[in-house]
């Protein structure tokens, strides 16, 4: 194997999941519980809301590149229109720096254990698929479930 396809190997996109108050760390928490593939280059950044903008930005474009290792990164924010979103879209840049809105579990399950074999705005699709994918109204779910038992 060459160096190039041996340094290819062990690059991966990084993942930075960004919230409002403590929710990246407990996101973060929950999915090492249910399992993640790797945690390498995923981090998880709070935004404290007494911290003053021009602050959290240099930091979070610190943490973008010390995660980013030629592959870039996928942002997974909590609320469109809230600063943490807010202050990601200023790193947007096309091919390395993607931003996903209105996290949850299963989208970062997704990201995570899926960055072998995409680029950053494939995986940015990918997750937000299965952020959608996994939303249901569960009474309507079980409705519709002992409604097919029923007409058997």
């Amino acid at each position: 194997m060459s160096e190039a396809q041996n340094e290819r190997e062990y690059r991966m996109i990084g993942i930075l999941v960004l919230t409002h108050g403590e929710l990246a760390d407990q996101f973060l928490k929950t999915a090492r519980m249910i399992g993640l593939s790797s945690e390498e280059r995923v981090v998880a950044l709070c935004v404290d809301p007494s911290t003053a903008p021009d602050s959290l930005r240099e930091t979070l474009g610190k943490v973008i590149r010390e995660i980013d290792d030629g592959d870039g990164v996928l942002i997974l924010t909590d609320l469109f229109g809230g600063t943490p979103t807010n202050l990601s879209l200023s790193f947007l840049t096309e091919g390395k720096v993607e931003v996903v809105t209105g996290l949850n579990l299963p989208m970062i399950i997704k990201a995570v254990n899926s960055r072998e074999g995409h680029d950053v705005r494939s995986l940015a699709k990918q997750a937000s698929e299965a952020g959608k994918e996994n939303i249901y109204l569960a009474g309507d779910v079980l409705r519709q479930r002992l409604g097919k038992k029923n007409n058997r």
